[in-house]
């Protein structure tokens, strides 16, 4: 096997605002391993700087990582594959998942399969999308909700987290009176603030807020957890295999991203995992490109609460494959993840 990767720079349609700042644009890099034969895998990484990674550490770490996945040299070994990442580099998560990816990308193209045969899974059972409404303006938060209703997205993921948040979840709940509606706080309240603010966003008919308190603060999110009047969900208290047991004590649903766990088989091993924890699973994302977010959706049906939106708040991608366009989940009729430049 051989492999390359490249950088590349992905607008995003108009501003992406939370409660740690705003983005207009992410940087990718792609992942492409090729066999003997000419078929080749696609991957990439959507790092975050919130969990200590940018385009530049992933490139440092893949001449690495593909070395040794040239070192295995079987396109099929998956299970060996991943473990090899995870020797060579044990940080770095969204670096080795986007090699992930593009083994699995690999193998089930060469066994002509898309990716959720080869699991095993029901595409048909995957979950609907949430869509995001970023920080803004109320009035600019109320017409983004709109939109989306609008376009089909029946279950909204608002973006909270500020001084005006009661101001602003009004708004998009006027203008979304029918729709599904999920907070996330990426970590901005204290967990007074939390369980107050649970109080009225109950009233407001929201399903689960997420990660209300910062992850540095475990025994904050138990206490949220306790006192909520709404369920709660960890994301970035949970990261990785060993914070799924730490996290269900203190929340209900675990969500899960391959950009922070490092892979296919790990995403997997949480899902089950979670299970057995007594959590619900969600399936998220970041804003990123569909060369990634592909394998995730293939992943969906394992799971109870899907929020697979990334590449479609992007203007413009270098890769076109399964979409949650309108907030369904459609797959392309090609084997492996189902990617292809565009």
């Amino acid at each position: 096997m051989n492999a390359e990767f490249e950088r590349l720079t992905l607008p995003i349609d108009g501003d992406f605002t939370i409660s740690r700042g705003s983005l207009t644009a992410v940087e990718t890099v792609i992942v492409r391993v090729s066999d003997d034969g000419g078929q080749t895998g696609v991957g990439a990484a959507a790092p975050d700087t919130h969990y200590g990674e940018t385009a530049d550490t992933v490139c440092a770490v893949l001449p690495d990582l593909l070395d040794a996945v040239e070192t295995v040299d079987d396109p099929l070994a998956l299970g060996e594959i991943e473990r090899r990442l995870r020797e060579t580099v044990r940080g770095n998560p969204a670096a080795r998942a986007a090699v992930s990816v593009a083994c699995h990308d690999l193998a089930t193209r060469r066994l002509g399969v898309p990716l959720c045969g080869y699991l095993g899974l029901d595409p048909g059972r995957a979950p609907p999308t949430s869509y995001t409404v970023p920080i803004d303006d109320p009035e600019a938060m109320g017409e983004a909700a709109a939109d989306a209703v609008a376009a089909g997205y029946s279950i909204l993921k608002v973006k909270l987290g500020t001084d005006r948040d009661r101001e602003r979840m009004a708004a998009v709940r006027d203008a979304a009176p029918d729709a599904t509606v999920r907070v996330d706080a990426n970590e901005a309240w204290t967990p007074r603030e939390a369980i107050r603010k649970s109080e009225w966003l109950a009233d407001l008919g929201v399903e689960f807020v997420e990660q209300p308190v910062p992850a540095e603060d475990p025994d904050g999110l138990r206490q949220v957890y306790e006192r909520s009047a709404l369920p709660v969900a960890a994301d970035e208290s949970c990261r990785t295999l060993p914070d799924v047991p730490a996290v269900a004590d203190r929340a209900d649903v675990a969500n899960l991203k391959l950009m922070k766990c490092g892979g296919v088989r790990e995403a997997v091993r949480m899902v089950h995992a979670a299970r057995a924890q007594g959590l619900e699973v969600m399936l998220g994302c970041m804003v990123e490109s569909t060369a990634s977010i592909a394998a995730a959706c293939h992943l969906a049906p394992l799971v109870d609460y899907v929020d697979l939106d990334g590449a479609l708040l992007l203007a413009e991608d270098a890769y076109e494959g399964p979409t949650y366009a309108g907030g369904t989940l459609a797959f392309p009729e090609r084997p492996g993840t189902g990617v292809r430049p565009i």
